[in-house]
């Protein structure tokens, strides 16, 4: 069975893990065990189940740590799955939550040991691993943009950083540590978004709170290469999002013109208008391209949430 929460609250700083998953088992059993490898003890572990038509409930029995098998027979997304976890975490009274990922692990087992040390050592409200490619450690899973700077190796990441710290920069949902009050000051992922965006979103948030953050640039977070998405234009000097998939491209641009009407994402709404513009009618000559794109955005912006 899975173990029921605690009748009291859990330890002062205590650790709960949120992981959420959708038909992914096979990989959820890597990402658990490393989990359960970490020097740092997590007090327990919140999986939350989007697709419990294919359970993952015998993985998480499985993992070896007190555990939650939280399922959701509607489909919520990563940002509803993240929030619906970190809502539970909290409830069982945890002082830290540490986001994982279904098909992304730690790289070490000292992983969260040196996220704890980083954020008490630096008194952050949040900090995150570099999230690496799993085939290729060396090398960035998602490129990192720091003013106009593109870095895509983990040395690049390295040497911009101050000290062991990347300031102001994060990889939320991919191992990134959160301190139970910045929450309580920020929120939880928002449910509109469903996914895609979503993680940007709450970045915002904390960027306006003013809280903190930043990446660790002595852990690290194993995960799929995640660039196939960014298609380059101006002969690589820049690159546009254009998912190849429909559906994907709808939360994408939907969600994106939801985010540049925010307060602090307003200008980088601006820039995006030329780069869009050139990249559907001058690199990709599509029209319609770029009349979906702009149909999509006006939608985010109206705060029309309709699912694909």
């Amino acid at each position: 069975m899975t173990a029921p929460p605690r009748p009291g609250p859990l330890p002062a700083g205590s650790v709960v893990a949120v992981v959420v998953t959708r038909h992914r088992a096979a990989q959820l059993v890597d990402s658990l065990a490393a989990m359960a490898k970490q020097t740092h003890p997590i007090a327990h572990v919140i999986v939350v189940d989007n697709g419990p038509d294919e359970p993952a409930r015998e993985v998480v029995e499985a993992c070896g740590m007190p555990a939650t098998w939280l399922p959701s027979w509607r489909n919520l997304g990563g940002a509803g799955g993240f929030a619906l976890g970190m809502l539970h975490a909290l409830a069982l009274g945890a002082d830290w939550v540490w986001l994982g990922d279904d098909d992304g692990r730690a790289a070490d087992e000292s992983v969260l040991a040196t996220l704890v040390d980083t954020a008490q050592r630096r008194a952050l409200a949040a900090v995150s691993p570099v999230v690496v490619d799993a085939g290729q450690p060396d090398r960035l899973a998602f490129t990192v943009r720091r003013g106009l700077t593109w870095h895509r190796s983990r040395a690049a990441l390295t040497a911009a950083g101050d000290g062991d710290l990347l300031p102001d920069i994060a990889a939320f949902f991919n191992g990134a540590l959160f301190r139970a009050a910045t929450l309580e000051m920020i929120g939880v992922p928002d449910l509109q978004l469903f996914v895609r965006g979503d993680e940007v979103e709450l970045h915002r948030r904390l960027v306006r709170s003013r809280l903190p953050f930043g990446t660790s640039l002595r852990a690290a977070y194993l995960h799929p290469r995640g660039m196939d998405d960014n298609k380059p234009m101006l002969l690589g000097r820049l690159h546009a999002q254009h998912p190849d998939d429909a559906a994907k491209r709808y939360y994408t641009y939907r969600n994106r013109g939801y985010l540049v009407s925010r307060p602090g994402m307003r200008r980088v709404g601006l820039l995006e208008i030329p780069r869009f513009v050139w990249f559907f009618l001058v690199t990709r000559r599509d029209l319609r391209g770029l009349l979906e794109w702009a149909r999509l955005r006006r939608q985010g912006r109206s705060e029309r949430f309709d699912r694909a």
